[in-house]
């Protein structure tokens, strides 16, 4: 078992601290918008955010279907299914950002209108959009290179790459929005930069330090219509689950900006603590993902199981990591992000909850990592569907009685219910190893 754990600390590691730079990237967008004069410019990058959450991540099985089916390609040592497992994505990703561009007027104006909020932050919200929407092939491609390199166990390049992205990104931010002063377009302009520069040097690590043309290209494998219908079969259920789930944090903005612009800031600030600890512990998920899929294509259930037991209890205890962290500085953390008194105020009144948010969710995002790398979607997709219903039901019961203390409550449930409801499905998972 002493093994198992070094091996997952290995993987985990570089991808924590990855993981902590896209979170740290939209803490950057939100600061400097923090400290302009009207918390609707917090207001605007919020929503915009949530926007391109829910497009983008709407697309993140390009990313999370990647790593299950790449982490089994190398289990099983089958180069030309490990060529196959990005080229597949890749080529999706790029047409599908292409769509998301060609109608990016309607699409964008609904968004904004679900999600509602003030006149002011709805219209820092389209000027932010209508520039972030160019990032969408990019972004998408960059879904797939990314979900390639972890399923191949590659995680200082992930790392390298992550870090690309993101320190670009925040460097651009301040070059823009403090220097320039071009507010919210500045933010959206940076991410485009950002995310160009990333899949650039993305390809290039794949290119040189993977042999991944060490042997040529089979396309008649590529596009293999058995291998197709896989793909879209895995893809369609993680898109599900992953639209449920990004479905629930848009409709926790909606509320939050009913309550008001300062409450629509305060919450968004309070999810950048949400934020880095589920990217950090997302660290152990992805390695859950990488072994568990290797044991799989191994078809070696011990394994398996010594993977699951390593990674969830390490989990475990950097989640506790987290919830003290967030204990102890929350307060000095707040006064970064703003110097908005009213915003501050509210910040305050609720961060116990995101205390206690890193403790309440871990299951979720382990079991998560192991149901992905095991390709086992079907189960995902059911369990969120699930969760998304308790999830409104809370909000229509609580938020009434308890205003902003019920929308967070209800987002603790949620994040409960996503790891019980794995769990109902994780015995029969184990057992089919092997």
């Amino acid at each position: 078992m002493t093994d198992q754990y070094k091996r997952i600390l290995v993987l985990a590691t570089p991808l924590i601290i990855s993981n902590l730079t896209v979170p740290l990237l939209g803490a950057v967008d939100t600061a400097v918008m923090g400290h302009l004069p009207d918390p609707a410019y917090i207001g605007g990058v919020a929503v915009g955010s949530t926007i391109f959450s829910f497009l983008f991540w709407g697309f993140g099985f390009l990313k999370m279907g990647t790593v299950g089916f790449t982490a089994q390609s190398f289990g099983a040592e089958n180069k030309d299914e490990q060529q196959a497992s990005l080229l597949r994505p890749l080529v999706l990703s790029i047409m599908l950002g292409c769509l998301l561009i060609l109608f990016q007027a309607p699409l964008l104006k609904l968004c904004v209108d679900l999600i509602d909020g003030s006149e002011q932050v709805r219209t820092l919200s389209l000027d932010y959009s209508y520039i972030r929407i160019w990032s969408a092939p990019v972004t998408l491609a960059n879904y797939a290179v990314i979900g390639w390199l972890i399923g191949k166990g590659e995680p200082r390049l992930t790392f390298l790459l992550q870090v690309l992205i993101n320190t670009v990104n925040i460097l651009l931010d301040l070059l823009f929005v403090i220097e320039l002063g071009w507010g919210v377009e500045g933010v959206a302009l940076a991410t485009v930069i950002a995310e160009a520069v990333g899949l650039i040097a993305g390809i290039w690590f794949i290119l040189k330090r993977s042999h991944f043309l060490e042997q040529k290209i089979k396309w008649g494998n590529v596009l293999e219509a058995s291998h197709i219908r896989s793909l879209f079969t895995v893809n369609r259920d993680i898109f599900i689950r992953t639209l449920c789930l990004i479905f629930s944090f848009a409709y926790f903005t909606r509320v939050g900006a009913n309550l008001g612009d300062s409450t629509l800031a305060a919450n968004a600030i309070l999810m950048q603590f949400m934020y880095f600890s589920a990217y950090g512990l997302d660290g152990f998920a992805h390695a859950a993902e990488i072994t568990t899929g290797y044991a799989k294509g191994k078809k070696d259930n011990t394994e398996f199981r010594n993977v699951v037991k390593a990674s969830s209890f390490m989990a475990l205890l950097t989640s506790v990591v987290f919830s003290l962290i967030f204990y102890l500085s929350g307060s000095m953390i707040i006064g970064l992000f703003t110097d908005i008194n009213s915003v501050k105020e509210i910040a305050h009144n609720y961060l116990p909850w995101v205390i206690l948010m890193p403790m309440i969710s871990v299951t979720s995002f382990q079991l998560d990592g192991i149901f992905i790398g095991t390709t086992q979607t079907k189960e995902l997709r059911n369990a969120m569907i699930q969760c998304l219903i308790i999830f409104l039901g809370s909000c229509w019961i609580f938020v009434p009685l308890w205003g902003n203390h019920g929308l967070w409550f209800s987002m603790s449930i949620y994040m409960a219910a996503r790891g019980l409801t794995l769990l109902r499905y994780y015995p029969a998972l184990a057992r089919s190893i092997g």
